[in-house]
Formats: structure tokens, sequence, C-alpha cells
């Protein structure tokens, strides 16, 4: 390799982050002078003799800050691994060794404080404690050595018997050694760890070729090649948004296969399952699709839509978003009826004339079956719409699964007079339910009266859509290599609709993956939240189950604080007080906070109190992207924060009646719907404390949502 090449770590955007703004300049710019050229006589590099590493050099930004650079003894590839002020960056250099590993190729990089092997703890005479002493785990050696841990940290490894030893070492090992170890720990069969983790048996590795070794996708996750100018100043300027270039080797290979048909991809919150959306569909875009090809990324609601289409932004060019229309289903499905000048109106439930119609055809309800109104409103959701049923002979012959109540065909007969009086009024005025319209805009690319517009798709928050909509997007694409993507999570959905892929045409058959490592929250949080979740049959978007267990985050921190009140004015005060807590410490701003209720007239309250303490606050909006720019506490209803992060969450208001809402889960009789309408509010909950990075606060008034008995 002739060229020179500067890869930048992971860890050096970290350290470049908590650098004070003032400082962050020189910096800037000795990394632009230093990426152009690593040679240039101006730059004065400086051996450490006690690094962790013999190639280590510090280089020098100004007075105060040094940086830590690899600088190969051959080759041309340089390393920028650290940022800090001279002493704290010399102190790096000592506990931090980088190397290729012999075994995998792959450029790790970890603590070397020395380690000694665990020891049994003694007990004491008063107490008899049980000592485990098998072995955690029990692979052999070449097992271990494939998984990327170090030949030298194999004694003290094979020597764990507790999981908390091995939490211990973690930052002692390399991050792909501690992440498959952790995994084969916690029970996941040892041939699933190995098939994601372990590098095959490959030639001798040249442990000397950075250039090979930034090839792997293990070396990807923490190191990256800037390519021009560009590139790099939008990473320093957003040096959290790791996410632009860091993939997880799960995630690319997600990303950048060559899938033959349709793929699911399944994770929980925070494991990046959007990012590997947003990087799927710009891969495709310079990849797949031809010049004039264009690719469908849709999500179910519009302020996601929003979101992503802000994100893609910041990873696509100009030329590359052309390319992909992002858009919620609804409007998909709004614009192109008016394109084609069809004379239909889209009408929603809540809406006047919608609700006047259906109050009109429950007038036609049959006293003598003595059913509440409700079974007829979720018959008409979960049956008649979904199935496209029209008539009394297609109701006779709908599917009913899922259903709490059975009926007769006798009975059937006598409850269609209301779905065909809802149906005859609602063509009458020229409108249209939202299933409906998708049938239609089915019906014309079935009849072939319209071309399918796109190459591909990649569906985001598959969980909410409903059977209309999934089988939509399969008939816009063409069936071909590389055609679909649906990604989600059936613990987050919430807003009540399922289905299966396999019954809307869209065969994953040997193409179901799983994402596993939770990026945004710390392990604390996560276990939280998910324990709201705890023996909850959830589906895997596909007629399977999908258990909560086998994730894991990458981050530690507090566990989550939760309190209670007598009134919504002293859950107020106090929430008020933390916050200025928080924005009293170092680097905490108040767009890094969010208050959530179940409702927005939840947070009232809370949002008088802090603005009587001068602290600014703004809603996230329904039909715009939360702009980071605004420095204001945010305020939300749990809908609303999803697909967002903040560092600190405030849950307020998460007592009984309100968490879970007791309108939404008394408005039923049917045993079945009452399940999975608590099922939707447990995901509520498990979708806000999800929200949250590195602090979660809940708290309520009176008596605690019952829920949060199961998660405490």
């Amino acid at each position: 390799m002739s060229e020179t090449q500067v890869a930048i770590s992971q860890d050096f955007f970290t350290a470049f982050a908590q650098i004070p703004r003032g400082k962050q300049k020189k910096v800037n710019e000795f990394v632009s002078k230093f990426r152009t050229n690593p040679r240039s006589p101006g730059i004065n590099y400086e051996k450490i003799n006690d690094a962790a590493s013999a190639q280590y050099r510090s280089v020098r930004i100004d007075q105060e800050y040094r940086g830590i650079i690899y600088k190969p003894e051959k080759g041309n590839v340089y390393l920028m691994l650290w940022v800090d002020k001279h002493d704290d960056a010399y102190d790096w250099a000592r506990r931090h060794h980088c190397e290729i590993n012999p075994q995998t190729g792959s450029l790790q990089l970890y603590e070397v404080q020395h380690i000694e092997t665990p020891a049994v703890p003694e007990t004491t005479p008063q107490v008899e404690t049980a000592v485990p002493t098998k072995p955690l785990l029990s692979l052999r050696d070449r097992e271990y050595l494939r998984l990327g841990v170090p030949e030298q940290r194999l004694d003290t490894v094979k020597a764990l018997t507790t999981r908390d030893q091995l939490e211990a070492m973690e930052a002692s090992l390399p991050v792909e050694a501690f992440e498959a170890l952790t995994f084969l720990a916690e029970g996941l069969p040892v041939e699933e760890v190995m098939e994601e983790y372990a590098v095959p048996d490959a030639p001798r590795v040249d442990t000397e070729d950075l250039g090979a070794a930034l090839q792997r996708s293990q070396s990807q996750r923490r190191f990256h090649v800037v390519e021009d100018e560009r590139e790099l100043q939008a990473m320093l300027n957003a040096p959290l948004e790791q996410w632009r270039v860091f993939l997880h080797p799960s995630q690319r290979k997600l990303v950048e296969r060559d899938w033959n048909g349709p793929v699911r991809v399944l994770g929980g919150a925070g494991t990046g399952k959007t990012v590997v959306a947003m990087h799927r569909a710009r891969w495709l875009v310079r990849n797949v699709l031809g010049k004039d090809e264009r690719l469908l990324l849709t999500t179910f609601t519009r302020n996601l839509a929003t979101d992503i289409q802000a994100n893609l932004r910041k990873i696509c060019s100009s030329e590359e978003l052309k390319q992909i229309e992002v858009t919620n289903i609804d409007a998909w499905v709004h614009r192109f009826l008016k394109r084609e000048n069809l004379p239909v109106r889209i009408s929603y439930p809540g809406q006047e004339a919608y609700d006047g119609i259906w109050q009109r055809a429950l007038n036609l309800a049959d006293a003598s079956l003595d059913l509440p109104e409700t079974f007829y409103s979720e018959e008409w959701q979960r049956v008649v719409l979904p199935q496209r049923v029209n008539t009394q002979v297609d109701y006779l012959r709908a599917r009913r699964v899922g259903r709490g109540v059975p009926l007769s065909r006798k009975q059937r007969a006598q409850i269609w007079p209301v779905f065909e009086e809802m149906r005859l009024q609602l063509h009458q005025k020229g409108l249209v339910t939202s299933e409906d319209a998708v049938f239609m805009v089915l019906d014309l690319l079935e009849q072939g009266k319209v071309a399918r517009p796109y190459r591909a798709a990649v569906i985001d928050e598959a969980q909410d859509f409903g059977m209309e909509a999934l089988k939509l997007t399969r008939a816009l694409v063409p069936e071909a290599k590389n055609d679909l993507m649906i990604v989600g999570d059936g613990h987050q959905r919430i807003y009540g609709r399922k289905a299966s892929l396999s019954q809307c045409d869209i065969n994953i058959r040997g193409r179901g993956r799983k994402l596993r490592i939770n990026y945004r929250t710390t392990e604390q949080i996560r276990r939280f939240a998910t324990a709201v979740l705890e023996g909850v049959d959830v589906d895997d978007l596909d007629d399977g189950n999908d258990p909560t267990t086998g994730y894991r985050s990458l981050l530690d921190g507090q566990i989550p604080v939760l309190k209670g009140f007598d009134s919504d004015l002293d859950e107020a005060e106090w929430v008020a007080g933390e916050i200025q807590n928080l924005l009293s410490g170092e680097g905490m701003q108040p767009r890094d906070i969010c208050v959530v209720g179940r409702t927005a007239s939840r947070i009232k309250k809370v949002e008088e109190v802090l603005k009587l303490r001068n602290l600014e606050t703004a809603f996230v909006n329904r039909d715009a992207a939360d702009d980071s720019d605004v420095a204001s506490i945010r305020l939300a209803n749990m809908h609303r924060v999803k697909g967002l992060e903040f560092r600190v969450v405030f849950m307020v208001g998460i007592q009984k009646g309100v968490v879970p809402l007791e309108f939404a889960i008394s408005g039923t009789e049917d045993p079945v719907e009452k399940r999975a309408r608590d099922l939707n509010e447990r995901a509520l909950l498990h979708v806000a404390g999800t929200r949250a990075v590195s602090g979660l606060y809940v708290s309520w008034v009176g008596t605690p949502s019952p829920l949060l008995s199961v998660s405490s």
C-alpha cells in the first residue's frame, strides 16, 4: 500500500466530545492537518517510554493538550487513538494496548493493567456461603482465541466462576471478546455465538499489516478511515453521533449482504435497528439500484419518517437522497390516491364524520345478542377491515383468530348489518378507511394499471404495520434479490396492530436475524425497562415467539430512581429540583433532558413549575424532527418519544389508573383484547424507559402503577 491512510478510533471521538468547545477548534485543526499528511515536518512525534504499546507517540495539540498516535514501524497507516490533557493522555497510553490479534487479524484496543486470576472468596465461620467452583465457561482454547480473547488472557478467562468476575474484566478484554463471553455466560447456544463472533481459521496473520486489519468488520466497529475533509468535519461537528460510521459487525453483515430475498431484522430498544435500516438504504442505492431506480424507506408514523429523513441527510449525499423516498405509509397512500385522481377521502376514527357514521351504524345492533359497543368496534378493526370484508358472505368466511368471543354463523349474520351500514354510509359520503384506501392501491397494482415504482423497500418499525400495509409494501417492489428489509420489535408495538409476514406474501424463511447489543441505554435501565415485559409472550412478526433474553448493553450506570408523592405539585417540584441539579453539573444541557408522561396532560404541572424556575421547555412536535439546536428541556407523551433518545428521562405520573391507562384497558370486555391492550400499555412504558441513555427517574402520585411492582 503506497497511499498514506489515517484511521481514527471511536474512543478518539468520545474523548474529543469531552473537551471544552474552546479547545476543540485546536484539535479540529490538528486532526485536519494530520489526516492530510501525518509525515509533515511540522508534526513532532514524542516517544512515550512506558507506554503499553511501543508504537505509541504523543503529538502536541497546544500547550495543554496532547494526542496519542499509533505510528507504525513500517507501512503507511497511522491511527489516532486518544486526545486529552498532557498527563491524562500519557496515563491513557500507559493503560491501553493496541495490537493486531494474531488469531483473528482484527485491530484490538483494551486495558492492560495487571489482572489476578479470580480468587475464590473465603467464607467466614458464621456464614456458610455456596461458592461456585465450576468454570463459568467451558470452551477449548482454540475457541476462545477465535472469539478474540488475547492469548495472555486465556488463563484468567478459564478461571472465571461467576458472571460478576467476568463483568470485572470488561475493560481488560477486547470488546468483541467480552460480548461473546457475556452471551455465552447468559446461556446463548455456543453454536450461535461462534457463528456471530468467531473468525474462521485463516492463513497466518501479519500482525504489522494495519491496512489489512482495518478491512475486517471487527476492526471497523472501532476504527474508521476518513475519506475526505467533508466527512471528517461532519464527524468532528457531531462526535457523539458515532452511528454514522461505526457499525457493529452484526449490523454491517445485515447492511452489506447480498440477500436472496426479504430479510427480517429483530432487535430490542437501542440495538440500532433504525441505524441498520438507514445504512441499508444507502448501501442499496450505492450497490444495487440503477441510476433511475428508487427506494422506499417507510415507517408507521409521520414523526418517525421526519426523524429518519433528517438523519439520512447526515450520511447520504444529495444525489443519493434523490433516490430514497422517506414517508410514513398513510401519507404515501394519500399522495398516491390524489395523484391518480381517485374521488375519495381517507377518514380516520376520531374525526367527526367517521365517528358520526359509526354511531348511526351502531343503531342497527341486534339487542338480542347482548354484545357491548366495544365488541363491534374491535370486530370492525380486527376482522372486517384487515380482511377487506365487504359482504355478509365475506364475513361468514372471515378468519377470527385472536378474537375472544366465539360466534356462530347465525350470530355473524345478525351482526353484519352494523358493518354493512358503516360501509354504505362511508361510500355515500365519498369516504374510505385507511385500510380500504390501501386495498384500492393494491387493486390498481394487481391490475397493472400503475407500475411498481420502486426497486427495493426498507420498512422500519414494522411491528406497528397492519396486514394491508405490509401487503402493499410487498406489492410496490418486484420480487428479486435485495428487495425488502423489514425491521421491527414486537416488544415495542404501541399501536395495537399486528400481522404475520408470511400471511402478507413476504417470505423470510432462512433470512431472519436478530440484533442483541444495546448501544443506547445502561444495562441497569435496560433491565428495568425489560422487566415490564417479563412473562409476556411477544411475537417475532412471523408467527413465532421473540423472547426478551439474550440482550446486552455496552454501558454501565446507576439504577433508575423511583419515587412516590402525595400530590402533582410535590412531584413537579421534585422533578424541577432534580433537573436543576443536573443542569448545574458539568456537561449537561437542557436539550439532554426529556420529561415524559403517558399523555400530554400528565406533564402540565411539571411544565408550569419549570417555567416558574425560568427553565425553558419545548414540546416534541408530532410533525417535525426534534431539533437538537433548540436549547430547551423536552416535554413529550410516550407515543412521541418513540425513536428518540436523551441523556436523562423523567417519567412522571406513572401511577395506578394512568399506567396502564384505565380508559384504554377498561374500554373492552373481550379477554383477548384486554390482554392485547395490556401488552400495548407495557410496551409504551418499555419504550419510554429505553429512551434514557444514562439516567432514568420514575415518579408517581398516590398508588404506583402495578407495572412498576413488576419492574422494580
